[in-house]
């Protein structure tokens, strides 16, 4: 057997479908499926119970994919130990960033990342926290920018900076008194759909419960949210950074809260046993470099 057939058997059982895993390891659907039954035939047993539209794992395939996740993982941590021993960031650096950070910040952290560490291969994963969360937990990214705190016990935080919410309304409210908390419950809050950790946010500045059932339309991006303000729907909120993308082509007025504001803390985070820490705390200053740039300071 082979580490290309484990890896292959991994994206396998995390897709639970040969297209997807077949175009998650750049690879032909059938090639994937030769290799499969290459390891099969290596190990003496049946990993997958071939379906037609979907793929199950065998008792013996579930505890197989456990140990090879384990294998690759250790596998990974030895190349990331070889890297840790240089002076320089050097080789790739899977890095994961969720969806309410992604497009204002990472551009100017990966152009600083760049620049200071040219030999730097940079992947970029861009899903929600819990999805970055576990692909940490399982050695498929190096390190996330996040929302803190994240509380698992396997992962180190550092908190880099604090970060406003404010407030979008239609450009007709411009320059009306700002409502409370309170007050804006009685209105019709926009907000991003379920598992975004902004979401969270914003109800809990608002003291609204998440399983209370709200009758209104929620959006799967910033982008959405504003537009819908654009068009008369409702209010929302959105982090201080988003402003300037957001807004440039909306038709609403933003304004900030009374003391104390909604604010949230960004953090970058990674796995405690991972031998790139010292890196890593590198990489945790270019972001809030990155930050400062942005907000002018």
């Amino acid at each position: 057997m082979t580490l290309r057939q484990l890896r292959y058997f991994d994206a396998l059982a995390r897709h639970a479908h040969f297209g997807r895993a077949a175009d998650a390891c750049a690879i032909s659907q059938p090639a994937l499926s030769m290799q499969i039954k290459e390891l099969e035939e290596a190990l003496g047993a049946v990993l997958i119970e071939r379906g037609a539209r979907q793929v199950r794992l065998t008792k013996f395939g579930e505890e197989a994919a456990l140990r090879v996740r384990q294998i690759l993982r250790s596998v990974d941590e030895l190349g990331d130990l070889a890297r840790a021993s240089r002076d320089r960031l050097v080789g790739r650096l899977r890095i994961g960033v969720i969806p309410t950070i992604a497009p204002y910040l990472l551009p100017t952290v990966i152009g600083n990342l760049n620049r200071l560490y040219p030999e730097l291969d940079i992947h970029v994963r861009e899903t929600l926290t819990p999805k970055l969360i576990q692909e940490l937990t399982e050695g498929r990214l190096d390190a996330a920018i996040v929302a803190l705190p994240v509380s698992e016990p396997s992962l180190a935080e550092v908190a880099l900076f604090s970060e406003t919410f404010m407030l979008v309304r239609p450009s007709k409210d411009e320059g009306t008194p700002v409502p409370s908390a309170d007050a804006l419950c009685e209105m019709r809050l926009l907000l991003l759909e379920e598992g975004h950790c902004f979401r969270d946010q914003a109800l809990a500045f608002c003291n609204i419960q998440s399983t209370l059932p709200r009758e209104t339309l929620d959006a799967s991006s910033l982008s959405t949210l504003v537009q819908m303000v654009s068009a008369g729907i409702g209010v929302t909120l959105i982090p201080e950074m988003a402003v300037p993308v957001e807004t440039r082509s909306a038709s609403v007025s933003i304004a900030r809260f009374s003391a104390p504001q909604p604010q949230r803390t960004i953090g970058l985070v990674w796995r405690k046993t991972s031998p790139l820490a010292r890196q890593l705390l590198e990489v945790s200053d270019v972001v809030l470099q990155s930050a400062k740039a942005l907000r002018g300071e």
